[in-house]
């Protein structure tokens, strides 16, 4: 298992790939009780932290709670050794538009506390920077929900290189660091390379939180315009995109290979983590995390980052 690194400019220690909980839950999307139960997820956990993963990333709206919920199950029947490292909770607050008063947030996160069965959250994050309400409202606060003891450090999720400076500034000003951005970013979307996002959080020192790592199950090779992702994920991409992302499989397959047999889905995880970015894949059961976990101790070439570099930008023409 890699080394901890930093959260940011925190003194919060995390594992360079984390675990994401939109799953755990969520029946339109994910097809949670159907194709993963609760067993399945509690499964998945242990198997994360058997693997040395100790930063997990969850939300108010994933299953409307329960992920929440499970999370924090799971955490108090957590079996850890006493070596291993604390373990890292990370949770979001969404700015519904009839949330209009700046209290609203920490009333939230009081709520997501309650659900996790915490006293206070490692990384409280902005989900989405909507309107009515200024970022400098919501960025505000976060801050007073650190003073309050809520939360050690506090991020933001979505925001644009604009938007994430203009939160920067105004938590600077009350002494309190913005720790990261949580944003999708994979070889199927670059866009916070091209929008100067990546550079920025590298700056600025704000770790950049890669969700939907491998595309929403795209990157693991597992479909093709034969066969397209079940439920609700197989109306958001069409026959003729899946076409067009095989080379980029096939690349990352080949590279696999070079790498004893790496999966695509370990090749476009570890990609990631060459970017400098911490992603964190989801996991439906033990075998999911187990793969997800074997993308970490080893790297990619120069080279062969380059290529996928090349491979992805035409996936994506």
């Amino acid at each position: 298992m890699e080394g901890l690194i930093p959260l940011g400019k925190t003194d919060i220690r995390i594992s360079r790939m984390g675990l994401g909980t939109w799953q755990w839950g969520d029946r339109l999307m994910w097809s949670y009780g159907k194709t993963h139960t609760d067993r399945d997820l509690r499964e998945a956990f242990q198997a994360t932290l058997d693997a040395g993963i100790n930063f997990f990333d969850t939300a108010e709206v994933y299953g409307k709670g329960r992920s929440e919920r499970l999370l924090g199950e799971y955490l108090r029947e957590a079996c850890q050794p006493p070596s291993a490292a604390p373990l890292v909770v990370a949770s979001k607050f969404m700015p519904y538009p009839w949330r209009l008063r700046k209290g609203a947030l920490c009333s939230a996160l009081r709520a997501s506390l309650t659900r996790l069965n915490m006293v206070r959250v490692d990384l409280y994050q902005i989900h989405w920077p909507f309107p009515p309400v200024p970022i400098a409202t919501w960025a505000n606060a976060l801050a007073d929900a650190v003073e309050a003891g809520w939360a050690r450090a506090v991020g933001v999720s979505n925001f644009n290189p604009a938007q994430m400076s203009r939160a920067y500034e105004v938590l600077a000003k009350r002494g309190v660091p913005l720790a990261s951005n949580q944003v999708e970013y994979q070889l199927l979307n670059r866009r916070v390379e091209h929008n100067g996002l990546l550079d920025l959080c590298h700056q600025l020192g704000v770790t950049l939180i890669a969700y939907s790592p491998l595309g929403k199950g795209l990157l693991t090779g597992k479909y093709t315009p034969e066969i397209r992702p079940p439920g609700a994920r197989g109306f958001t991409v069409s026959k003729a995109r899946l076409g067009r992302i095989q080379p980029l499989i096939q690349r990352l397959r080949e590279i696999g290979v070079a790498h004893g047999g790496k999966s695509p889905a370990q090749v476009a995880l570890n990609w990631l983590i060459a970017k400098g970015t911490v992603p964190i894949p989801g996991a439906k059961n033990a075998r999911q995390a187990q793969e997800n976990a074997a993308a970490l101790g080893w790297s990619l070439a120069a080279c062969e980052i380059a290529r996928l570099d090349e491979e992805s930008q035409k996936a994506s023409e």
